[in-house]
């Protein structure tokens, strides 16, 4: 009996839609935490996986349906500005319903149904809304994936756990133009990436489904309460680290007034002390409605905008120059598809490195930062100095690659200088994802779909006009402008490192 009463409260936990919460996230094992977030990266992973694993198979595309230009160029530009735009939601509802796991794995279902649909699609226009639907599932991961980080990883810990993330994230541009290439090759051609996105996605949401716990953190409940009478000091000890962390991560709300667990007025009697808490806990859950739109608004403070520009940009120039390279590799150097798949090996490469690196320096410098302060945190530490690095290894590897195709350069060039971009595009976008989830404290998914809405629209337009582009001024020139665009993201960057503070102070958010 014992043994079937077990299996049938793991069942009943397994399909909850809110499976509740009994332990503190950040106090999970090291090995969950590994588990979570292999979960969240390979989930976030899609994405980008299932946007260049057919890239090669473009011109088959073209060919067998008989589609305009503009129409395959849709299929990849819309499939980015829905990336953009999805996240939002999933973050929305994620943020509002508390809840994590049962999102990401309804995500999954939505990215392998819409891959089966693209799988028998015989119609161009057909191929670009279903492309448009496997971007909504595979969105979820990028958003909510954040918020999943929050949950689990205190504020000095989280640029280590971005680096991971991210490192599962780009693992999908590694590998889906090589797998893509050489499954072109095969007897259902460009069909036969959706019938693997199709298994990967189901691989996911079983992983998902049996591994993943719910890990949405009731700050209210797990964070520690401050004493303001003399007399209880001695009854609460609570370490710097752990306030510290408590303080700068309450997942609650997305508005920053609300977002703040206020400290409780505690007097000699621990029995009236209690109830406040209580109702501070309940208060906010009764108001709480589902607004796909709160995302948007915390676009309005400035730093947030400027951090999410900083990181479109250096998106949005890697996405631009990883959509014209099948067509400048197979006019300028001959290549098939899957020659073109194995091209991106270098820009793959260079993500995961970035990301590894990039986390992993991000959090050794914050606290390096904080000591130098005398242990007084400020979210602009995480825009540490190996970002001035980045941006110069950015411009440089664009730079590289455009005139190293114009001046017709052997193909390596191409391949080591996508790489170089890669590398610091990775460092950029590794510490400022950990800045919006550190600096917009309750709001953590949300805070990264607002910024991650901007860098979509940045990939979305920097796609539809970079081969015409190469057209009209060639490959050497458009570098060029990608570059000047990477050294606007740069002087962003450092006008959010100077005043970044002072905005959010003003913005009413505090470190």
């Amino acid at each position: 009996m014992s043994e079937k009463s077990t299996i049938k409260s793991l069942l009943k936990s397994k399909l909850s839609f809110k499976p509740p919460v009994t332990q503190d996230p950040r106090t999970f094992k090291r090995t969950t935490k590994g588990i979570i977030l292999m979960c969240i990266g390979l989930c976030a992973s899609t994405s980008g996986f299932s946007s260049t694993i057919y890239f090669p198979g473009l011109p088959a595309i073209t060919e067998e349906l008989h589609a305009p230009p503009i129409a395959t160029t849709l299929t990849a530009a819309l499939f980015v500005l829905l990336m953009g735009i999805a996240p939002v939601f999933w973050a929305s509802f994620s943020d509002r319903l508390h809840v994590r796991r049962v999102l990401l794995f309804f995500s999954m279902i939505v990215f392998a149904v819409a891959s089966l649909g693209a799988a028998f699609i015989n119609n161009i226009w057909g191929l670009v809304v279903l492309r448009c639907i496997q971007a909504v599932g595979s969105s979820c991961g990028q958003s909510v994936g954040a918020g999943v980080i929050a949950d689990c990883y205190p504020l000095e810990q989280r640029g280590a756990a971005f680096g991971k993330y991210f490192f599962f994230v780009f693992f999908g541009p590694l590998l889906g133009p090589i797998i893509g290439g050489f499954l072109i090759m095969s007897a259902l051609s460009w069909r036969a990436t959706f019938w693997f996105c199709v298994a990967f996605a189901l691989f996911i949401a079983c992983n998902i489904f049996f591994l993943f716990p719910e890990t949405y953190r009731d700050n209210a409940k797990w964070d520690l309460q401050l004493p303001t009478n003399a007399n209880d000091d001695k009854s609460s000890s609570i370490s710097s680290k752990t306030l510290e962390d408590d303080t700068n991560q309450p997942e609650t709300e997305a508005i920053p007034e609300k977002s703040q667990i206020d400290v409780v007025e505690q007097d000699q009697n621990p029995v009236k002390s209690k109830p406040t808490v209580q109702q501070q806990q309940e208060q906010p859950q009764q108001k709480r409605r589902a607004n796909p739109f709160a995302a948007f608004i915390l676009l309005r403070h400035p730093f947030v905008l400027c951090a999410a520009l900083v990181s479109g940009i250096a998106f949005g120039c890697m996405f631009a120059v990883e959509t014209i390279i099948p067509d400048l590799y197979e006019s300028h150097y001959g290549f098939n598809s899957w020659q073109t798949g194995l091209s991106y090996l270098g820009a793959g490469v260079g993500n995961m490195v970035g990301s590894l690196l990039g986390g992993m320096t991000s959090d050794k410098l914050l606290l390096r930062s904080r000591r130098l302060r005398g242990g007084r945190a400020v979210c602009e530490d995480r825009l540490t100095a190996n970002l001035w690095f980045a941006f110069i290894f950015i411009v440089f590897g664009i730079l590289l690659f455009g005139w190293g195709i114009e001046k017709n350069l052997s193909y390596w060039c191409g391949i080591v200088a996508f790489g170089i971009q890669t590398f610091g595009m990775n460092q950029v976008m590794t510490a400022t994802s950990a800045y919006i989830v550190d600096a917009v404290p309750g709001a953590g998914a949300s805070a990264t779909a607002s910024a991650n809405l901007i860098r979509m629209i940045m990939a979305c337009v920097l796609t539809l006009i970079a081969n015409p582009l190469v057209a009209s001024i060639g490959p050497g020139y458009t570098c060029v402008f990608l570059a000047g665009l990477s050294v606007v993201g740069f002087c962003i960057l450092a006008i959010l490192k100077l005043f970044g503070e002072k905005m959010r102070i003003r913005a009413g958010f505090k470190d």
